[in-house]
C-alpha cells in the first residue's frame, strides 16, 4: 500500500507539472502565432487599401511635416512594428489580379524573389476557386478583395514570422520537457519523507492489528475450552453455552483473517513456488458449494476449462475461491443463480464469480467492496452472517499471487467478481 502511495503522490506531482506546463507553453504558442497572422493581415490591409502595394514611402531628406504624416511617425519607441516606415523595405509580398472569367490580369511579383509569375498565377487561381477571402497557402498568408478587373488577391510572405515561432515552439517544448523530467526525479526523492508518517502509522496499525491478534488467540482458546467444560456438566444442549461456543468461533475467525490480511499487508511472503491445478481446485470449491446452494433453492452453473495452472500457494488459492464462492451463495436470494467460469485468456487465467442480487448496488459501494469491514446497506448486511473482511482477505490474496480482482454490474440485479491470475506455462 505504501508503494502504492508513493506511486500516486509522485504521479499526482507529475501530472500537475505536466498540466501546467501544457497550459502555459501552449497559451504562450498560440498566442505567438496569432500574432503572426494578426502581423500578416494588418499588412495585408494596408496592401489591399492601398492597390496591392504600400504607400509611397519617405524620401531621404523628407520628414513628417512635409508628408503630412502624424510627427510622432518615426520617433524612438511608442511604435510596433506595423507602425514602422521600414514595414514596406521589410515585408515581401506578390499580388494578382484574377479577371470575371478566371484568367490572369495582372501578377505583380516585384517585392519578392521567390515566386515566379506563373507560380503566383497559380496561388491566386487556387484561392479564387475555394471561395476564402483569407488564409493561408503554404507559408503565405492571403486576403482577396475586388477590384475594377476582377478580384485582387494578395499575398505575404510570413516564413520569417512562423520559422521563429516553430523554434520557439521546439525550444519550449525541449525545455518543459527537461523540466518535467527533472520534477519528477525531485518527486520521486522527495515521495519518500512526504508520506514517511502515513507509513510510519500504517505500520504501527498492521503491527498493532498481527500483536493483538495474537494475544487474543489465548484468551479465547481458554474461553472455548471453559465452555466445552461446562458442557460436560451441564450439556450439550445449552443455548448460552451454544451461544458462548459460536461467538467465540466467529471471533477466532475473524482474528485469523485479521492476522493473514495484516502478515500479507507487511510484505511476508506465502509459499509461492507450488504449481496448482486451478482447474481442479475450483471443481472441488464449487462441488464442495453445490449442497448450500441447494439448500437456498439457488441455481448453480459452472464452466470450467480443464488444465489451467497457476504458480503459488495452494493453501491460500483455495481460501481465495472459498471466500467468492461463500460471498456469492450467501448474497444471491432464493431462487437466484450463481455462476462460475474459469477459462484462459492469453497468459492469465481468468475467473468469473456471478450471483443474483436482491437489490441493485450502487456504483460508488463496488468501489468499496475489497474495503475493510464494509458492507452495503442492505444487499450486505450483517444479518446475512460474516465480518465483512472476506473480500479484503481474498484481494491480499490475489495481488500476492501476481494477479488482479474486480467486481462489475453485468446487470441491475447481478454482479461479478472477475479474478486474473497469471498462469504457469
Amino acid at each position: 500500500m505504501i508503494k502504492k502511495l508513493r506511486n500516486r503522490f509522485v504521479l499526482t506531482a507529475i501530472a500537475s507539472v505536466f498540466a501546467v506546463l501544457a497550459v502555459l507553453i501552449g497559451g504562450i504558442n498560440i498566442f505567438n502565432y496569432l500574432q503572426v497572422v494578426s502581423d500578416a493581415d494588418e499588412v495585408l490591409k494596408i496592401l489591399s487599401d492601398n492597390g496591392g502595394s504600400f504607400p509611397n514611402p519617405m524620401m531621404p531628406g523628407e520628414d513628417n511635416k512635409d508628408r503630412g504624416d502624424d510627427p510622432s511617425r518615426g520617433r524612438r519607441g511608442g511604435r510596433g512594428r506595423i507602425d514602422s516606415p521600414e514595414i514596406a523595405y521589410e515585408t515581401r509580398y506578390f499580388s494578382v489580379t484574377v479577371g470575371t472569367d478566371s484568367s490572369i490580369v495582372k501578377a505583380d511579383v516585384g517585392r519578392i524573389s521567390a515566386v515566379s509569375e506563373e507560380t503566383a498565377g497559380e496561388y491566386a487561381l487556387e484561392v479564387v476557386s475555394s471561395g476564402r477571402t483569407s488564409g493561408f497557402i503554404g507559408e503565405y498568408r492571403y486576403t482577396v478583395s475586388s477590384s475594377n478587373d476582377g478580384k485582387l488577391v494578395i499575398f505575404c510572405d510570413c516564413g520569417a514570422g512562423l520559422a521563429n515561432f516553430r523554434s520557439f515552439l521546439k525550444i519550449s517544448i525541449i525545455i518543459s520537457a527537461a523540466g518535467l523530467i527533472l520534477v519528477s526525479i525531485i518527486a520521486f526523492l522527495i515521495s519518500g519523507k512526504v508520506i514517511k508518517p502515513v507509513a510510519e502509522s500504517y505500520e504501527k496499525q498492521k503491527r498493532f492489528i498481527t500483536d493483538a491478534g495474537h494475544e487474543i488467540k489465548t484468551p479465547l482458546a481458554i474461553i472455548n475450552a471453559d465452555a466445552d467444560v461446562l458442557a460436560m456438566d451441564i450439556g450439550e444442549d445449552n443455548e448460552w453455552l451454544a451461544d458462548i461456543k459460536k461467538q467465540t468461533t466467529r471471533l477466532a475467525g475473524l482474528t485469523g483473517d485479521l492476522i493473514l490480511l495484516s502478515k500479507m499487508e507487511e510484505g511476508e511472503k506465502l509459499m509461492m513456488n507450488e504449481e496448482i491445478d486451478l482447474s481442479a481446485l475450483t471443481e472441488d470449491q464449487t462441488e464442495s458449494f453445490k449442497a448450500v446452494a441447494v439448500a437456498k433453492k439457488i441455481r448453480t452453473v459452472f464452466d470450467i476449462d480443464r488444465n489451467i495452472k497457476i504458480k503459488g500457494d495452494a493453501k491460500s488459492a483455495e481460501q481465495m475461491l472459498s471466500i467468492l464462492l461463500d460471498n456469492a451463495v450467501k448474497y444471491c436470494p432464493e431462487g437466484g443463480t450463481v455462476e462460475a467460469k474459469l477459462f484462459k485468456k492469453n497468459k492469465n487465467a481468468v475467473m468469473e464469480i456471478t450471483n443474483d442480487t436482491n437489490t441493485e448496488i450502487p456504483d460508488e459501494d463496488l468501489r468499496h467492496l475489497f474495503d475493510r469491514f464494509f458492507r452495503t446497506d442492505k444487499s450486505r448486511s450483517s444479518a446475512t452472517g460474516g465480518h465483512g473482511i472476506g473480500l479484503s482477505v481474498a484481494s491480499a490474496i490475489v495481488t500476492a499471487h501476481g494477479g488482479k480482482i474486480t467486481v462489475a454490474k453485468k446487470a441491475a440485479q447481478k454482479i461479478t467478481f472477475t479474478v486474473l491470475l497469471p498462469v504457469f506455462a
